[in-house]
């Protein structure tokens, strides 16, 4: 069997109508389709999975601004999720079935594996999940093999060794189940990101490049400029990925491509998929030095399209912000997460001021660049006090939009080992995304009282405190607080979203 006989079905289990595209699988099928084999891919993002969407909750949560997916022609499938599946694997024929998976995911993407167990096709797991929980997912018998770690060279070995029939049971990064053992390879060196091909999202449907945004869905371009994170902070996988690397020899985790390499891939791109947005997907755009974002900034004026990147409030300097406007910077995102400077140092090890964090987020303001900041409620030991200095902290500033988060104990991170320890969280506790997460036991405020602090997190970031009485009756989940609420709610865009 040559390359080019060879195919491979992604199947990706997404949050649904959750439209961020995945730049991972991208990146994965670009290295297959360099090489000659042949890709597919099976994409739940429009199938009804749950009752209420994320974009959707998020607009309940007056987070996002009311949009119509009608209006791009996105619609829910109405045909059955499973049997779709089914009829793909039967139609396509694949040689290697491949899932992408984090934590959110794995009940759907166990169904949809459950599904397609008659065809005995080898199947192999990857994703952060995976990473961070090998033994679990390889002791399920729906995986053949898994992989730890990046996948990009991994999976194009595998599959030329599986298309000339040979051996693969030895394949750095991946474990394998051969002779009722697994073999548990060692870990490969990192990916050098500067010599990945162009990121394919042929093997998406065109919509999903639709990205609301601001009551708008823009066709928004997903570009990686960096992997990786160099921060420490304890409710993301970053620090343990890191140390992983670092632990097993495999290189340093934060890498940054040329900017002229990142050049000639938006040109490929800007031409091939028409975007109106592009998506800078950099977990801190702002790290970088000023040299490089005015190199940046001088090559992207060949692009000019508008922009939206994400940073972190300290890396935040008059002279970046201004290259930023003038590179057709049109929104940001910050973290802010915590507004209690000793809980945040403490608990989330991020070390920066409330003055500064204010300030920086001023200077956004000064260069009139609209801008979101992420705030994370329901921390372990926290309580209504801590939470609302982190409202008091948005009350200083002026955002487009806020979003209020829950704190999500995912596995892997030092909090979710905090948790465990603590027994706060048990390990077959599930989480569902960071709009829900999951209760956490024995804390000084209960999970009802969170999701109810959470809906109007942005009424009392934004509204006089003389209101602030009606705003805690629409913290409650009855007939008097859910009245309240949509009150209030129509109060809110009349003042912030119109």
């Amino acid at each position: 069997m040559g390359n080019k006989d060879f195919r491979v079905l992604f199947i990706y289990p997404n949050t649904m109508m959750a439209t961020l595209v995945p730049i991972n699988l991208s990146l994965l099928s670009a290295c297959l389709k360099e090489k000659g084999f042949s890709v597919d891919l099976f994409d739940t993002t429009y199938y009804k999975t749950e009752e209420v969407s994320f974009e959707q909750k998020k607009v309940e949560l007056l987070q996002v601004k009311e949009f119509n997916w009608k209006d791009r022609g996105v619609t829910f499938k109405k045909t059955d999720i499973y049997q779709d599946l089914a009829e793909k694997v039967k139609s396509y024929k694949p040689d290697l079935i491949a899932v992408t998976i984090v934590e959110d995911t794995y009940d759907l993407a166990i169904s949809l594996l459950k599904a397609i167990r008659g065809f005995k096709i080898p199947i192999i797991g990857g994703g952060v999940f995976i990473t961070f929980s090998p033994d679990d997912v390889i002791n399920n018998n729906l995986f053949d093999m898994i992989c730890v770690g990046e996948g990009e060279e991994a999976l194009v070995e595998l599959c030329g060794k599986m298309s000339k029939g040979e051996d693969y049971s030895r394949i750095k990064n991946l474990w394998v189940k051969k002779g009722g053992k697994v073999i548990k390879n060692l870990m490969r060196p990192l990916t050098d990101v500067n010599s990945l091909p162009c990121i394919d999202y042929d093997i998406f449907d065109k919509k999903r490049l639709y990205r609301p945004m601001f009551g708008k869905i823009y066709t928004m371009l997903h570009v990686e400029i960096d992997r990786g994170c160099p921060y420490q902070c304890t409710y993301c996988e970053a620090p343990q990925l890191r140390k992983l690397y670092k632990d097993n020899n495999c290189g340093i985790y934060y890498r940054k491509k040329d900017i002229g390499r990142v050049m000639d891939e938006m040109k490929l791109l800007a031409k091939k998929y028409k975007p109106d947005y592009i998506n800078f997907n950099a977990e801190s755009f702002l790290v970088r030095p000023v040299s490089e974002l005015r190199e940046f900034a001088d090559k992207y004026k060949i692009i000019g399209l508008p922009f939206w990147c994400q940073s972190r409030p300290e890396t935040i300097t008059e002279e970046k912000i201004k290259i930023l406007k003038e590179m057709c910077c049109q929104n940001l995102q910050f973290g802010i997460e915590h507004g209690n400077e000793e809980f945040r140092k403490r608990m989330l090890k991020r070390v920066c001021s409330n003055e500064k964090l204010v300030k920086g987020l001023k200077i956004v303001e000064k260069y009139k660049i609209a801008y979101t900041v992420n705030n994370i409620i329901g921390f372990p030991d926290e309580n209504r006090k801590l939470i609302f200095d982190t409202i008091d902290i948005n009350r200083k500033i002026n955002p487009t939009t806020i979003n209020c988060y829950l704190f999500t104990p995912y596995k892997g991170t030092d909090l979710y080992k905090y948790c465990i320890e603590k027994e706060y969280l048990k390990a077959d506790d599930k989480v569902h995304q960071a709009l829900d997460s999951v209760p956490l036991r024995n804390q000084p405020i209960n999970y009802n009282e969170l999701k109810g602090l959470q809906r109007t997190f942005s009424l009392y970031a934004r509204f006089p405190k003389k209101e602030w009485n009606n705003i805690k009756i629409a913290e409650r989940f009855d007939d008097e607080g859910n009245k309240m609420f949509i009150k209030l709610r129509k109060v809110y865009y009349e003042r912030y979203f119109n």
